[in-house]
């Protein structure tokens, strides 16, 4: 059987949602109650038998050094393969490599020591649950160079406008891939390839003074590459802004897509906190929420989603919002449309509104 390696490659993702990576990469943003978004990422490759995963991460990898630690959560603490965050960390003054292209040169090592035929490069804003055993049978059978993953979305938001589409023809195969704003085949920032054709390309890139891998080394030279497209047809969501996590968490609320993305015989996992069970005191009024494990309720908290150990005092109204870890909401105050970051105060009384495309955010350690 042949086998896969991972590289999530973080070294080209912007860090565009305000408030909430002010102290974080994107990867490590909590989302969905408990989880945050490089899980899925690294899931969807362990539950696709992938042992080996490194981790390119270049800027506010503290918070996700802390969540990943030895990759336990995952089954990754392993004496063969295993989970490597690798960030930068180069001395040799002859290295002209930039970009990403630094990453996947200076850390050639991780690559050709992989127990493994073919690598899986992905990203981590685009939330799904997939399994790349599937892509990689299709990916031989074609024959192609690379198979990069795609969704057919049946609605272009406005997180789209920023990623890349592709134009594909009727064997499936990318003739082009570009920001065609009325195009509806989104590029998923995940592609695999054969990892001899990835050290090529690597050494490839660098010679001719490139930066990026994907978009110098792979994208540029069309159509003389082979590229096939593997469409993805599950639950997906890119997050790439404050408004796109807003909606996206908010829509894990309904519970069929909450059971498509969550499903039990391919989980997401997590990092593991042992927390009480959440209580909720005679005057709560809690209707279609998702609650983590460790929240005391008092008030009435409707449409939202409250993480690990959020207290919310008695009286107080919390409607359309997200409250991170460990937030304490007072006596009587007031949330609507509202994201709040991890170790906030919210005093007695307090009222703050956002609206749905534009909600309130407030930083993590912040007293209101």
């Amino acid at each position: 059987m042949d086998r896969i390696a991972g590289i999530i490659n973080l070294d080209h993702e912007q860090d565009l949602l305000d408030e909430l990576t002010y102290f974080r990469c994107g990867a490590a943003v909590p989302f969905a109650g408990r989880y945050r978004m490089i899980d899925f990422a690294i899931s969807n490759m362990t539950n696709s038998r992938i042992e080996s995963i490194a981790v390119f991460a270049r800027r506010k990898y503290r918070s996700l050094l802390d969540h990943l630690e030895q990759g336990k959560a995952w089954d990754l603490d392993r004496k063969r393969g295993g989970l490597f965050v690798l960030p930068p960390d180069w001395n040799d003054p002859t290295d002209i490599s930039r970009g990403d292209l630094q990453h996947f040169h200076n850390n050639m090592d991780f690559i050709n020591r992989a127990y493994a035929d073919y690598i899986l490069v992905s990203g981590s804003q685009h939330v799904c649950n997939i399994n790349f055993q599937e892509v990689l049978e299709e990916h031989k059978a074609s024959g192609a160079n690379v198979t990069v993953i795609y969704k057919k979305v049946n609605e272009l938001l406005p997180e789209h406008a920023l990623a890349q589409k592709l134009t594909i023809d009727e064997d499936n195969r990318v003739s082009d891939i570009h920001n065609d704003h009325k195009s509806k085949d989104v590029f998923m920032d995940m592609y695999i390839l054969h990892k001899q054709y990835l050290l090529e390309l690597i050494e490839d890139g660098i010679a001719h003074g490139c930066s990026h891998l994907f978009a110098e080394g792979i994208k540029a030279k069309l159509p003389d590459v082979h590229m096939h497209a593997y469409e993805y047809k599950g639950v997906h969501a890119l997050v790439n802004s404050v408004e796109s996590y807003f909606r996206n968490s908010r829509a894990l609320l309904d519970p069929e897509k909450h059971d498509d993305l969550f499903k039990e015989d391919f989980p997401i996992y997590t990092k593991v906190k042992n927390e009480a069970p959440s209580k909720y005191l005679q005057d709560s009024n809690v209707k279609n929420t998702l609650v983590a494990n460790g929240c005391i309720i008092q008030g009435d908290v409707e449409d939202s989603i409250l993480f690990r150990g959020v207290k919310i005092g008695k009286g107080a109204v919390i409607k359309n919002s997200i409250i991170m870890q460990r937030c304490e909401i007072a006596d009587h105050a007031v949330l609507d449309n509202v994201i709040i970051d991890k170790d906030c105060r919210i005093s007695e009384g307090r009222t703050l509104i956002g609206a749905p495309e534009k909600p309130f955010v407030l930083a993590k350690r912040k007293t209101m």
